[in-house]
């Protein structure tokens, strides 16, 4: 299965939450200041975890298929001065996506989900480093008081890569086998099926149309559903915000399990 988002979208997207999160950051009053949804960073953590992170990437992609990830060498350190930050923000961001687009979607690369649903090429970096930079954008909004919803299109993506990257395992659920069915307000709709052989999402058809489920599966078997909009169901699964603030049905503790759940591999 693969990403509705086409692999120019996906870069122009990258570009476009990195320009929204050096504005949240050039805002801020100080870079000293705590970053809500990351208790443990400041914001020139955040800053620097992103602008670093974007080199390594950009390195890694360029490498192609190799065992391990690559660093990027003789990168300037993030400054400390705020005024400087925006622009070596920038120069990281431009370094990943000209690699990207160097590389073309379809070139291996080393990635860290090898057993996911999530190919190990250069167009599923891209479609992750829209995610990572679409949650750490709201981070830093959050942080400077002018949060917004993630951009639909990046949203409805973002809850299909969760699934199929950050979920997906071969390795086997070692409790009851059950499903988790997250639907977006949009008008899309995911299954997460947990068992012995490990966890797997597919797409099914939205609550009232007519079910897209194999014979011999029970649309109605989920576990728990959650329900919000797409934006709201990848902050959901990302932590950043409660429980409360989505439409849970079913049992809502199969959350804590799926959280606690330490996959081998």
């Amino acid at each position: 299965m693969t990403t509705t988002l086409t692999f120019p979208v996906l870069l122009r997207l990258i570009d476009e939450r990195s320009t929204a999160f050096r504005t949240a950051v050039a805002s801020a009053p100080s870079l000293d200041v705590q970053v809500p949804t990351c208790p443990e960073w400041t914001l020139f953590d955040l800053a620097q975890h992103i602008g670093e992170g974007r080199r390594d990437w950009a390195a890694t992609v360029a490498a192609g298929p190799a065992p391990a990830k690559s660093a990027a060498e003789g990168a300037p350190a993030a400054p400390r001065e705020r005024e400087a930050v925006p622009a070596w923000l920038a120069a990281s961001t431009q370094e990943l996506v000209d690699a990207l687009r160097e590389a073309g979607p379809d070139r291996g690369c080393w990635t860290w989900w090898g057993a996911s649903q999530s190919p190990q090429n250069c167009g599923a970096v891209a479609r992750h480093q829209l995610q990572q930079m679409a949650v750490h954008t709201y981070d830093a909004q959050v942080t400077v008081g002018v949060s917004e919803p993630l951009p639909e299109e990046v949203a409805l993506d973002g809850v299909e890569e969760f699934l199929f990257t950050c979920v997906a395992t071969t390795s086997a659920w070692p409790h009851k086998p059950t499903a988790f069915d997250f639907h977006a307000t949009e008008g899309h709709s995911w299954r997460l099926t947990v068992d012995g052989d490990g966890a797997r999402s597919t797409r099914i058809s939205a609550p009232g149309t007519t079910p897209v489920a194999a014979a011999d599966e029970d649309p109605n078997a989920a576990g728990v559903s959650v329900r919000g909009t797409a934006s709201e169901l990848v902050l959901f699964v990302y932590d950043r915000i409660s429980a409360d603030s989505v439409q849970i049905e079913g049992d809502a503790g199969l959350f804590d399990l799926l959280r606690a759940w330490e996959p081998e591999e």
